[in-house]
């Protein structure tokens, strides 16, 4: 009777032990988004590939204060953007929510990212491939390449 009893009761404890093995779902350390992705080799500089003004966005992903923190300079024009928190994976690539008062944007941002911006939202990263990125928030997107240090 015990083999029996002890077979009604494996399938309840398997998805205790995948729980316990499971990828985090969310980084907020450089350490912690390189073991999350899988990647320890993930760049953290990436330069605009696809503007078309002559002047790329470099995202910096750094860590600040005990969270991680997104840079987003226009070339020749100083800060667009800067936001902290948490990248967490979501079922398309991964994602940084913020508040009002986790951004803060530059003398580089125009009136619409400002507009959409200010009150929070929302920063959406796929990757496109080993060496392009794709960053989106309202109104805007771009491609990216790791950007040599």
């Amino acid at each position: 009777m015990r083999p029996i009893c002890f077979c009604l009761f494996l399938p309840l404890l398997l998805p205790l032990s995948t729980a316990a093995h499971a990828s985090p779902t969310c980084a907020a350390t450089i350490s912690e988004l390189k073991g999350m992705l899988g990647d320890q080799a993930f760049p953290l500089k990436w330069q605009e590939t696809s503007m078309d003004d002559g002047k790329p966005l470099v995202v910096n992903i750094a860590e600040n204060k005990g969270a991680l923190y997104l840079e987003f300079t226009k070339t020749s024009e100083g800060l667009w953007a800067e936001s902290s928190g948490v990248i967490c994976k979501t079922g398309t690539g991964l994602e940084t929510r913020f508040n009002g008062d986790q951004i803060h944007l530059g003398p580089a941002a125009n009136w619409v990212l400002r507009y959409a911006l200010k009150r929070g939202g929302k920063f959406t990263l796929t990757q496109l491939g080993a060496d392009q990125l794709r960053i989106a928030t309202s109104g805007w997107s771009g491609t990216f390449s790791p950007k040599a240090k």
